[in-house]
């Protein structure tokens, strides 16, 4: 059940307990995708299961369930947002509303400081937050988050080396040790 190797031969009836598994980590890595908005994240996860279903009788190689769901969620988001670039809607992607964040435990400045580190993360670029997003939080390797995102393994590194120096510059350079925190928190967030 964690998306690890194993065979995806059965019925569709037969993949939802195998899906519905994996949906707490789809949900969480759409809404940081979506910057925050759940509606959107929501319908995002759908178009995901309903595609993973709809190919599941094609799917009877091993594989990595889990790669390959999320594999599906970034093609759609990325589908999703050049249809909305094409049509020349407002920006697909909206910001964390303060008020909206979640409580954090802590005095005043550490709802400060995790607001901060919200709002930074929202400014990194989409393939930035992504790399970030599926290394710290979901805790993929490099080469799942590469499969997943469907480019090299040196870009992967690439990109995660440069989202990490950028919310460096833009928390004051609080993220070196507190990333794994964040990456928690950030995960709660979404």
């Amino acid at each position: 059940m964690n998306g690890r190797r194993m065979s995806l031969a059965g019925t569709a009836a037969d993949a939802t307990p195998l899906l519905e598994a994996h949906i707490p980590g789809l949900r969480c890595f759409a809404r940081a995708l979506l910057r925050g908005d759940r509606e959107r994240a929501d319908d995002l996860v759908q178009d995901t299961l309903e595609r993973a279903l709809s190919s599941w009788q094609l799917c009877r190689i091993e594989g990595d369930l889990r790669g390959w769901l999320y594999t599906i969620l970034y093609n759609c988001f990325l589908s999703d947002r050049e249809r909305r670039k094409r049509r020349s809607a407002c920006d697909a992607l909206t910001e964390v509303v303060e008020d909206e964040l979640p409580g954090v435990e802590g005095g005043q400045h550490s709802a400060l400081e995790y607001r901060d580190f919200l709002r930074a993360f929202a400014t990194l670029p989409a393939g930035q937050r992504s790399v970030l997003l599926l290394i710290a939080v979901e805790d993929l390797s490099y080469e799942e988050a590469a499969r997943v995102l469907d480019v090299p393994i040196g870009t992967v590194m690439s990109r995660l080396s440069r989202g990490r120096e950028r919310l460096r510059r833009l928390t004051g350079g609080e993220t070196d040790g507190n990333f794994r925190h964040r990456a928690v928190a950030l995960s709660r967030a979404t």
